[in-house]
């Protein structure tokens, strides 16, 4: 906190002042970025320069910007879920609840704290002269870039983009060129919501995407598979850019034996076949003993089918897979161990059914690389141990998930595993607290967002020191005791 009288440096960069929310952004003189063909390169030195005016830094044109985005969700509903359909065959609900919905709630905890998130923080300080104050600054970083995935294409598309106009950062996003419907629809949508100067969208594919990683960002967000993940952080160090990458996840389940299987089975199926699979915070395999395996095998049945009917493949809430490649690559793994349910599909329609696999040897291909998809293979482990074992064998998950009422189990999970979360009873569940950190770790990702998370992620911490003129020295202008006559001053006078 500032004395009386003093002006707040977090002002002048753009901290709340109790803005009036309901204003609305209004497009300025100047070039507006509004045409998603432009080339990238002009779009980004287009974003950049109006950054460096410090248009973006005031509280209130953070708030306008997410108050518009809102307003953005709200408005166009249908649109929105009509495009998801077209896309991903979603249903209409899912689509309201875990696209629209969802980043409305973001936006609306991010307004609810934006005010508090971005106040000076004081810290206390030792080995500074007597009477110094230090604060921490929340400063934007400069020009964002978001690189959207197709399996949750308004979402992970939004998500990032609140979190770095909260921050106060201008942004360009890239929607993925295998959602084109919801692409097409974002591209048209948020340059007349948001301020078009500074916010931009630029659409097409991988050739797109390499000369956007070839201009010079001061932050890249990317969601996707690890395997790009890299390509975006090569391309991202030519220019010393820090990156956030949230990427595949390969999640184990391990289900006790103590573990409720009809219970389990309910949340696994609607954890596991959500989007037809298509998440990254999916699960995706179980580990369980022979036993356990046998008896889950038959409750899994039961609860698709009482998720689905007989029939999923005429069930309006289950959805499709992405692209006759995505489908095929899928069908490549179902060879697998010996089929419980599912296996069938219809290309043309990019209809596969929801598969559970049993006794999935662990060096099959389903169990090497991510699914991505509706399959469910099962892999049989002696008991916890083993699956410790297994899961500290292979590349660091983004979660991993456990069926137990065991207290030393659990315990162990959390403490002998590494992974970008610990979740117990649900998974994918800890998506819906934004209080979080959502992020990887290793080949699931570096960095984390949501809610404050994304504020963090999106700023610089800028440490502001004020020692005053009269100050003594103090013990930072004197040489240790053995120091005999080698005195270096700490400070140059």
């Amino acid at each position: 906190m500032c004395p009386p009288g003093c002006r707040s440096a977090s002002t002048a960069a753009g901290s709340p002042t109790r803005p009036d929310r309901t204003a609305r952004t209004e497009p300025t003189a100047g070039a507006a970025l509004s045409d998603p063909t432009d080339a990238p390169a002009a779009v980004v030195s287009a974003v950049r320069a109006a950054f460096t005016t410090g248009r973006t830094r005031p509280a209130d044109w953070r708030v306008r910007q997410l108050t518009a985005l809102r307003a953005l969700l709200d408005g166009n509903r249908t649109e929105l879920a009509d495009a998801l359909h077209q896309d991903l065959g979603k249903p209409r609900t899912e689509a309201l609840a875990v696209e629209v919905d969802f980043v409305i709630r973001e936006i609306d905890l991010l307004l609810g704290h934006l005010d508090t998130w971005m106040r000076p923080r004081p810290v206390t300080v030792s080995g500074c002269p007597t009477g110094s104050a230090a604060e921490l600054h929340r400063e934007p970083l400069g020009v964002v870039l978001v690189i959207a995935p197709w399996n949750y294409p308004v979402q992970l598309a939004l998500l990032p983009l609140a979190g770095a106009l909260a921050a106060g950062n201008a942004v360009v996003v890239k929607p993925s060129e295998l959602a084109p419907a919801s692409s097409a629809l974002l591209a048209r949508l948020l340059p007349r919501h948001l301020d078009p100067q500074a916010v931009a969208v630029v659409e097409g594919g991988p050739k797109t995407a390499q000369e956007l990683l070839a201009e010079r960002f001061d932050h890249v967000f990317y969601t996707g598979s690890t395997s790009v993940g890299r390509i975006v952080m090569r391309a991202a160090a030519e220019h010393l850019t820090p990156v956030t990458l949230e990427l595949g996840g390969k999640s184990p389940v391990f289900v006790d034996r103590d573990a409720p299987l009809g219970h389990t089975a309910k949340r696994l199926v609607r954890a596991k076949f959500t989007n037809a699979g298509q998440a990254c915070v999916a699960p995706d395999y179980v580990l369980t003993d022979p036993a356990t395996a046998r008896a889950l095998e038959g409750e899994l049945v039961r609860a698709l089918r009482r998720l689905y009917g007989p029939d999923p493949a005429t069930a309006p809430g289950y959805g499709r897979i992405v692209s006759t490649r995505h489908f095929d690559r899928l069908t490549g793994l179902l060879g697998a161990g010996r089929t419980v349910v599912g296996g069938t599909g219809d290309r043309a329609s990019r209809y596969l059914a929801p598969t559970v696999l049993a006794e999935v040897p662990a060096d099959a291909p389903v169990m090497r690389e991510e699914v991505f998809g509706p399959v469910l293979p099962v892999t049989e482990v002696a008991g916890l141990d083993e699956a410790i074992t297994f899961i500290n064998g292979r590349e660091r998950p983004l979660a991993v998930y456990a069926f137990t009422g065991n207290d030393v189990t659990r315990r162990r999970l959390a403490a002998e595993t590494t992974s970008g979360a610990v979740v117990f009873g649900m998974p994918a569940v800890q998506v819906m607290a934004p209080e979080l950190p959502f992020g990887g770790i290793g080949a699931s990702g570096t960095g984390a967002y949501r809610g404050l998370h994304s504020l963090a992620a999106f700023s610089h911490d800028k440490p502001v020191l004020d020692v005053p003129f009269r100050a003594a020295p103090g013990a930072l202008s004197s040489a240790p005791a053995d120091a005999g006559n080698r005195r270096t001053p700490a400070f140059p006078s």
